[in-house]
């Protein structure tokens, strides 16, 4: 029998998991550990809360779940609970699929100012993630400036700029809703290095801008390059710049209060403020032959309140793990990290690709694994077992998940899927029930 770990219960672990069912069928065991009580990362914590739609694929995990040969762990910390050598002895192959949660910094002065708020955080706030649940982003301000030209930007702008009514179908936690209920937020400015050609939007999210019941996108026409080169672009990205074009014709609506401006060819170069941000500093750029943003020395100012930088992500470390700092990622060799040890996913490769790229690579590693050919015995789910029971640690298993799934569901406001538990002792308090 063949006993495996995945560390990380999101969509790269999933799909590894299925990639070992797929390959090994009952003669593997699969434990798949998280620290948080709850599964599916990034589809529970990061996936917009009004794309419910996306969040539907945790079905297909929920039933990887109740196989026989799979066990969810959670509320299990890899590095303090256990560690990776613990882990290593255990199984014959420990994959890593923590994915990207870490913020990718500015590295420009004044970006520790308060009022600063990474993508990762402001994210985690409004979908009740417990590491964010509590913090206190400044929606008192009149605008505010988020960096970035990738759908999370997208998503930061639109929850901002949306009604509750628009909300009110989705799972967003509660005290995010409330506040943006209150917000103050009527220009929202969303900043590119480059052109509308080197835009990351995708045109469905990139459309849902120009649909918004109090908010409308404004674009500056001469930022576009003459329209007959459009046709160099690939299908997805001419759309894109299809709708950043429509968008640019369009008038000011009078019955809209917000604003949403594109900022293209600017990079930010420093956040200013007394004590708190004030403005955010930027320099135009223009592109060279081979499509780098250089700047050329002219700048100006934004005034705004917050700054929500969405320039990606890294991956943070393990002790015991080798570390590509400079790549924000786990220094391997296709996914090879040591004997027995391998990552999957944005831990692998960066933060790159959608929920949907994680399955050929979890499959991929399912593959490496196969070959590497691991044997001799393994202690797998009863040793990991052992030294839970020896440290006197809870687990949360999916039975247990289930539960705290149920309470969720039963406390949702009108019209919301769920209402979140935003701290891990509810969580595990429900998992007891």
């Amino acid at each position: 029998m063949l006993n495996v770990a995945i560390i990380g219960s999101g969509p790269a672990g999933y799909y590894t998991a299925e990639g070992l069912l797929k390959s090994f069928g009952d003669e593997v065991c699969i434990d798949i550990i998280d620290r948080l009580p709850t599964p599916f990362g990034l589809i529970r914590a990061g996936v917009a809360p009004d794309h419910q739609s996306i969040k539907a694929v945790s079905r297909r995990f929920e039933a990887t779940s109740l196989s026989a040969n799979v066990r969810f762990v959670g509320n299990l910390s890899v590095g303090d609970g256990v560690t990776i050598e613990e882990l290593l002895q255990l199984y014959h192959a420990v994959v890593i699929a923590t994915g990207a949660p870490a913020d990718r910094k500015l590295g420009v002065p004044g970006e520790e100012l308060p009022g600063v708020v990474g993508s990762a955080a402001f994210v985690g706030w409004y979908n009740g993630h417990p590491d964010f649940a509590t913090i206190a982003p400044p929606l008192d301000t009149d605008s505010v400036a988020i960096v970035g030209n990738g759908n999370v930007a997208l998503d930061v702008a639109r929850i901002l700029a949306k009604t509750p009514g628009e909300l009110s179908g989705s799972d967003i936690a509660a005290h995010a809703a409330d506040a943006l209920a209150q917000s103050r937020v009527r220009d929202i400015h969303i900043v590119g290095r480059r052109g509308p050609h080197q835009v990351g939007f995708t045109p469905k999210e990139l459309g849902e801008m120009g649909e918004l019941q109090r908010a409308y996108p404004v674009i500056e026409p001469a930022d576009f390059p003459p329209a007959v080169a459009d046709a160099a672009l690939d299908p997805g990205l001419r759309k894109v710049v299809g709708f950043l074009r429509e968008f640019a014709g369009r008038p000011p609506r009078r019955d809209a209060p917000v604003r949403i401006h594109f900022h293209f060819f600017a990079k930010p170069v420093a956040v200013e403020g007394d004590g708190k941000v004030e403005r955010l500093r930027l320099e135009r750029t223009a592109l060279t032959q081979d499509g780098q943003a250089i700047g050329t020395g002219d700048t100006y100012a934004i005034a705004c309140g917050m700054v929500v930088p969405c320039i990606g992500y890294r991956t943070s470390p393990i002790p015991g793990v080798p570390y590509d700092a400079a790549l924000g990622r786990f220094a391997n060799a296709d996914g090879r990290v040591a004997p027995g040890l391998y990552c999957v996913g944005w831990a692998r490769r960066g933060p790159t690709g959608t929920i949907g790229t994680n399955r050929p690579d979890g499959f991929m590693i399912a593959e490496e694994i196969a070959a590497d050919a691991p044997d001799g015995d393994r202690a797998g789910p009863a040793g990991l077992d052992r030294l839970v029971a020896e440290r006197d640690l809870y687990v949360v298993t999916f039975r247990d998940w289930q539960k705290i799934d149920a309470a969720e569901v039963a406390r949702a406001r009108t019209g919301a899927p769920r209402e979140k538990f935003v701290r891990v002792d509810e969580m595990i308090e429900h998992s007891r029930s």
